[in-house]
């Protein structure tokens, strides 16, 4: 069960990648959420995210643009860094508050709360209309690297806001993607390293095997993405996998995740 959960949230995150507001992060995360606790779930799904980069390299990586991958991508850099060191000092066993439901006791942790909340913001802006068609000036980029990076260290959450501040960069679709895809790397080494140096688990506590498994089926969903790219509205997907990530959000808030 666990390895097909996995395995379909890596191939539906990373088609909708390529033409939707959402990212692979996005869907990867919450499922690793339902196996494992977020430290290893947070880990285990930066580093899926970080190979399918590389792939996703692969295809589109060529068309990046050098400028802004040293400018806003170094900014990236910077900000996932301060992103990813915030993390590892949040309490992971520390209870912000406990209930009873019925004969049923909830605890929800720090840690939880803030995934929780963050799934369900950055749910609500990676399918915000406004966010897919940019609504931050040019002059505004170069503090978009360091925002979009510093919420990818925190949470792997960096989609929605590098498109938002990118888009009115007049890139063409391919560089766009290309870009996008060579920052992303950035941002993934960048916590990656952090997580795995600071973070209460090590490489010995991730599922390696899950974790290529997962691996795979994303590079098979960013190779029907970039297929499919130009010619794929999936509107009525997207609506199914908002309601689901909110409620996943809403649910790792209340403490019954």
């Amino acid at each position: 069960m666990m390895y097909i959960a996995i395995a379909l949230a890596a191939l539906l995150g990373a088609t909708l990648s390529f033409f939707s507001g959402f990212g692979l992060g996005t869907i990867l995360l919450p499922a690793f959420l339902l196996f494992f606790p977020p430290p290893v779930a947070v880990a285990c799904s930066a580093v899926v995210h970080l190979l399918n980069n590389f792939y996703k390299l692969f295809l589109v990586g060529k068309h990046a643009d050098k400028k802004l991958v040293i400018t806003f991508g170094g900014l990236s850099f910077l900000g996932s860094l301060l992103g990813a060191l915030l993390l590892t000092q949040i309490d992971v066993h520390g209870v912000v508050y406990a209930y009873h439901l019925g004969d049923h006791h909830f605890e929800v942790t720090e840690i939880n709360l803030l995934i929780g909340i963050l799934i369900i913001c950055f749910t609500l802006l990676e399918l915000n209309p406004s966010f897919q068609k940019g609504i931050f000036p040019p002059q505004w980029i170069n503090i978009g690297g360091l925002i979009s990076g510093f919420f990818g260290g925190l949470s792997g959450h960096q989609g929605a806001l590098r498109s938002a501040f990118l888009t009115k960069a007049g890139l063409t679709k391919e560089a766009m993607l290309g870009t996008r895809a060579v920052i992303a790397t950035i941002v993934d080494i960048t916590r990656i390293s952090v997580y795995i140096t600071l973070f209460q688990t090590g490489t010995e506590q991730l599922n390696w095997p899950l974790i290529l498994f997962a691996t795979l089926f994303a590079a098979t969903g960013a190779t029907l993405g970039n297929k499919w790219v130009k010619k794929t509205e999936l509107s009525t997907v997207n609506k199914i996998v908002t309601y689901s990530l909110i409620a996943f959000g809403i649910g790792l808030g209340l403490g019954w995740i």
